[in-house]
This record gives structure tokens, sequence and C-alpha cells, in this order.
């Protein structure tokens, strides 16, 4: 009986060390994630007819432009827009390394982070003709 208690005992230790090494483990992976990037702003404007962006800092391009459709999002590098299929391989160490999709709600903004953010989703209301700022860590103050 005690040898079955014992027993327990020491995969009851053995499921908690794993569980608590593979949890400091993710929370290490994030961090260094953060670290690891690079920083920039754009602050967003929701128009009429679809989107203003400018950019303060870390891409190539100052002032983007486009329309766009409710329901379809438009890609966005630090070269400007692009297409998801269509990547650019130029990477300048100059410049931020960022890829993420915008898309225009009647409500507001929702960005998909694919490369170069902390953040995977963001949304966010704006109403006409107001701006946001955004940066890899999501949104941020305009200056």
């Amino acid at each position: 009986m005690k040898t079955k208690l014992n027993f327990r005992k020491l995969i009851t230790n053995t499921l908690m060390a794993a569980f608590v090494l593979t949890a400091s483990s993710e929370l290490i992976a994030q961090e260094k994630k953060a670290d690891d990037l690079k920083s920039f702003k754009v602050v967003v404007e929701k128009t009429e007819n679809g989107i203003k962006m400018q950019s303060i800092e870390g891409s190539a391009w100052v002032d983007l432009s486009f329309s766009i459709n409710n329901d379809k999002p438009q890609a966005i590098d630090e070269y400007g827009m692009t297409e998801l299929n269509k990547i650019s391989s130029d990477k300048d160490s100059n410049l931020t390394n960022f890829l993420f999709t915008i898309t225009k709600t009647e409500n507001g903004i929702v960005l998909k982070g694919i490369e170069g953010t902390a953040w995977t989703d963001l949304s966010f209301s704006l109403l006409e003709n107001r701006k946001q700022a955004i940066d890899q860590f999501g949104m941020t103050k305009l200056n």
C-alpha cells in the first residue's frame, strides 16, 4: 500500500514539474519575441472612401492612401501596400520588418499582425476622419 502512495506522489510531482517548465518556457519565448521586435509607428485615419496612413518611424513610405472594401483586407509592410502572396524578400536593416493586414469596418479598424508585431489581432473603434497611432505593441498615443 505504501509503494502505491509513493508511486502516485512521484507521478504527481513529475507532472507538476513538467507543467511548470512548459508554462515558464512559453513566457520566456513571448518575452524574447517582444524584445526582438524593431520599432515602427504608423498613424491610421479612417476616411469616407478608405484609409490614410502616415508612417512616423520604421518604414520606407511616408504616406499611404487607398480605397478599401469593408470586407477585404489590405496587406501593409515596411515598403507600403503589398499582397500576402507577393511579400518582398528584400530586407533593409534600417527598416522595421513588419507585415499586417488592415480592414475597414463600419465602426472602426481591424488589424492582423503577421510579422514584426507583438499583436496578432488588433481592432478598435475609429470614427471617420479620426486618427489612431499603432506600433509593434498595439495602440499607442499620437504625438
